[in-house]
């Protein structure tokens, strides 16, 4: 076992493909696999799931990658205090999000935080579901996880706000022709553009439909929520998706749902005493594109909020 394998392992569960991997990493797509190949040996069983479309974890492959995340993370930091003393000026910040969240609300908030700290390096990764986050946090893989509010966690927790979500339609959809509003009930008969469930939002959307008293149909589904914009824009059907995360001229229209659909959204961290991780998640909260709703709390306090300790951390007002 090598932290190269552990690498291209990281690389395609980000990428979601062996092919985007592989040219991410500028290897070729046989050394990529037989590398991987590699590694599940070693660990003794299948860390991934090769499907027709698309790669995803097994469980095995869940429960490794946190591990081989901060083993990564361990070595380089290694690597950091071996330079000389002088060198040892940079700040690391290691931030793992939901994909609606990283293309939403982070990177104002990592924008900021680099002003204040220019030489710093950041680390962004990308995961569908909390239970992966706070997975990662436990094994040290990260400084700080932005998510739906984790099921069990023991350390310090700041509630962010509420993600709002709105419906996307193609700008030809006569359910949009003059409205800014629309009841997800005169949606029912619908394909929908869907999440798979390996997507907190597979949830949101799940429990939204059924609270307007359908279950949505699939036209397709999708595991990538800028995806989905895009796929409901092209006309394919409508879909739920975070309103941080839609660009002005992404070529659909955007419709309030009744009634409305959100979810809140918490930064955690192992400890709060950490100077320049507790300044990001003051900037996360002031610059993050919604409101902030106070300083770190206990997990008690946090449980006490409307929306959080759910499973997928999902309201519906």
């Amino acid at each position: 076992m090598s932290f190269r394998q552990m690498e291209y392992l990281l690389a395609v569960v980000e990428e979601g493909s062996f092919t985007r991997a592989a040219q991410r990493l500028s290897v070729s797509q046989p050394a990529l696999s037989h590398q991987i190949r590699a590694l599940e040996r070693y660990v003794g069983h299948p860390l991934l799931e090769r499907l027709p479309d698309a790669v995803r974890l097994t469980p095995m492959g869940r429960a490794y990658l946190p591990h081989a995340i901060a083993a990564l993370h361990s070595a380089e930091e290694a690597a950091h205090v071996a330079r000389p003393r002088g060198e040892m000026t940079r700040i690391g910040l290691r931030i793992a999000a939901l994909y609606s969240i990283a293309l939403g609300i982070i990177p104002p908030a990592i924008l900021k935080w680099r002003r204040r700290y220019p030489d710093s390096h950041v680390e962004l990764l990308e995961f569908g579901n909390s239970a992966d986050l706070a997975n990662l946090m436990s094994a040290g893989g990260i400084d700080v996880a932005v998510s739906a509010a984790p099921l069990h966690w023991d350390g310090p927790v700041r509630t962010l706000g509420r993600e709002e979500l709105v419906v996307v339609l193609a700008k030809d959809d006569p359910a949009a022709a003059g409205r800014r509003q629309v009841r997800l009930a005169e949606l029912a008969s619908r394909p929908w553009v869907l999440y798979t469930p390996d997507n907190g939002l597979a949830g949101v959307v799940a429990q939204a439909c059924s609270t307007a008293g359908f279950i949505a149909r699939p036209a397709v589904h999708t595991h990538h929520t800028s995806t989905a914009v895009q796929l409901a824009a092209a006309g394919l059907g409508p879909a739920l998706v975070p309103r941080n995360m839609i660009e002005a001229d992404f070529g659909g229209v955007q419709l309030e749902p009744d009634p409305p659909v959100h979810r809140e959204l918490v930064a955690f961290t192992t400890t709060a005493e950490v100077p320049h991780i507790s300044a990001f998640i003051d900037i996360l909260a002031e610059h993050g594109a919604i409101r902030s709703r106070g300083p770190l709390a206990s997990p008690e306090a946090v449980e006490d909020l409307p929306g959080v300790g759910d499973d997928e951390g999902f309201g519906v007002a």
